[in-house]
């Protein structure tokens, strides 16, 4: 092994490539993504991480767009239905046109297997509903970012609506892929 391919990319763990016709769900266990243990361990998090990261973005995002003069409470209010909106918009898209990327080569294949075919594999893994909190860190700074560009001083009211919008997502996505439906008879 060569010093250039210790500083390449992380290898995966080893898996047949599958595109998104080939996946049957298992409702118990895991996929392995990674080989090595640490990468592998920051793919799993509980739900609780990245919903309150989440809504703690948005609740201080209103609050300080609200005390420092960026929003007043009207606008605030028109801003994050804006955001909220936007959200679900993101969401279809991103889901639509990214997640469900036509696997027409090995790479496209284990990329979207990698993003969200093991989420369609291992339906029931809670551990996996959600993006670590590592990586929703990034998301929201993210963002932030594209929000203030793109729309200034209104950041704040849109983005508390857009990160809302994800937390209340989430947290429907876990309950309806980790409990079972009641039975009625």
């Amino acid at each position: 092994m060569n010093s250039a391919s210790s500083t390449s990319a992380p290898e995966l763990a080893p898996s047949p490539v599958k595109t998104p016709d080939q996946i049957k769900p298992k409702h118990k266990g895991s996929a392995q993504l990674f080989k090595n243990p640490l990468l592998e361990r920051l793919t799993h998090t509980h739900i609780a991480l990245p919903v309150s990261i989440f809504l703690l973005t948005a609740a201080g995002s209103l609050y300080y767009g609200l005390t420092h003069g960026f929003i007043n409470g009207l606008s605030a209010f028109g801003l994050f239905l804006l955001g909220w909106f936007m959200f679900t918009y993101v969401e279809y898209a991103m889901h639509r046109y990214l997640y469900h990327i036509p696997a027409t080569t090995p790479k496209r294949a284990k990329f979207q297997y990698t993003m969200h075919g093991v989420h369609h594999e291992f339906p029931k893994d809670k551990t996996r509903l959600a993006m670590p909190p590592i990586v929703t860190v990034f998301v929201a700074s993210l963002l932030f970012f594209i929000f203030r560009f793109i729309f200034g001083s209104y950041v704040f009211g849109i983005l508390a609506g857009f990160t809302f919008g994800y937390a209340l997502y989430l947290f429907v996505h876990y309950a309806i892929h980790a409990y079972a439906p009641r039975r009625t008879s």
